[in-house]
């Protein structure tokens, strides 16, 4: 039981972290995925930069499209965080348990996260599709949920599922990186200090805040190819692409994806965006990082006040 409340506590902070930092920098993720998911050659492109993207929104009237989709991809966020983090946590110790260790090691941190990451991947790729085509969508003609995932076929709501199974090495490393690098910055603390501590290990929001940044960098920096071939992939059809069937399912493949952006940008196509998609991560993440830790706080109280409720109340029962 005391496992089971454990995961939950981590994985209901992690959530509710993904959603404030999903909410928060909304507007900059939709610039930043329609920047993405335009794959044309250089005199060809309508958005030479993120912001020509936000000026179009601005000069068109449709600066409130700047949150298309926010409910499908807020939801999506919830219950992706939530899932991955009630894994992650449970695989964890179950780890530690089975295996008698303090502390877990680098390789297999790196196999529980993936393992929890792909179970996120394969539970939750529908909700990433629809709100991928709705946030690259054309300004004021995004369609709600149901609707998007209707206009295609049931196998179409996993478009993208294997390149985004490949990309839960992007957490794996990020959340690798941050446990790794927030051991030793507590063992450097727990030097200075004395006592016994009697709730989780938890930083402070800053140095919560700057691991997380720097765990998630390095992270996007190594998986950003495959990044945007997943935005490709995902991405809403233009007006243009309608009229080009062949070339369309084409880019739904990851070799197709991965053949237009040679062809139309050569090298340099793979690493499109890769300023505005290390700016929003790393704020996104970073601020997930620092929202959880606060939070798994706070669980953690809550934890230590039901388990004593549940073992006042089971003894009760047994003199009973």
């Amino acid at each position: 039981m005391g496992l089971d409340l454990e995961s939950l506590a981590e994985a209901t902070s992690g959530a509710i972290g993904s959603l404030v930092s999903t909410t928060v920098l909304y507007p900059l993720d939709t610039c930043k995925t329609k920047y993405q998911a335009e794959n044309q050659s250089s005199h060809q492109r309508k958005y030479r930069n993120i912001s020509d993207v936000l000026w179009e929104a601005v000069s068109t009237g449709h600066v409130g499209s700047l949150y298309q989709g926010i409910g499908t991809k807020n939801f999506q966020s919830f219950i992706s965080s939530f899932i991955y983090f009630y894994g992650y946590s449970f695989l964890k110790r179950m780890y530690l348990k089975r295996s008698g260790n303090k502390k877990i090691g680098t390789k297999a941190n790196l196999i529980v996260a993936a393992a929890a990451g792909a179970c996120t991947v394969v539970l939750t790729q529908p909700l990433d599709t629809a709100s991928s085509r709705m946030q690259t969508s054309e300004f004021g003609k995004s369609k709600g949920f149901w609707k998007t995932l209707a206009e295609g076929t049931w196998s179409e709501a996993f478009d993208g599922l294997g390149i985004s199974l490949l990309l839960t090495s992007n957490p794996s490393i990020q959340y690798t990186v941050f446990d790794q690098l927030k051991q030793r910055l507590l063992r450097t603390q727990l030097t200075r200090e004395s006592g016994i501590e009697s709730s989780p290990e938890a930083l402070s929001a800053f140095s919560a805040f700057v691991l997380g940044a720097l765990s998630k960098c390095v992270a996007t920096i190594l998986t950003y190819p495959a990044i945007r071939c997943k935005v490709v992939i995902q991405a809403a059809e233009s007006d243009e692409e309608r009229n080009e069937d062949k070339q369309h399912d084409d880019k739904k493949t990851v070799s197709g994806a991965l053949n237009t952006i040679w062809k139309r940008e050569g090298l340099l196509g793979f690493f499109k965006g890769l300023q505005a998609q290390i700016l929003k991560t790393v704020l996104s993440s970073a601020l997930l990082l620092m929202i959880k830790e606060k939070v798994a706080k706070t669980s953690w109280i809550i934890l230590i006040a039901v388990r004593r409720y549940l073992f006042v109340t089971n003894t009760r029962l047994k003199s009973a």
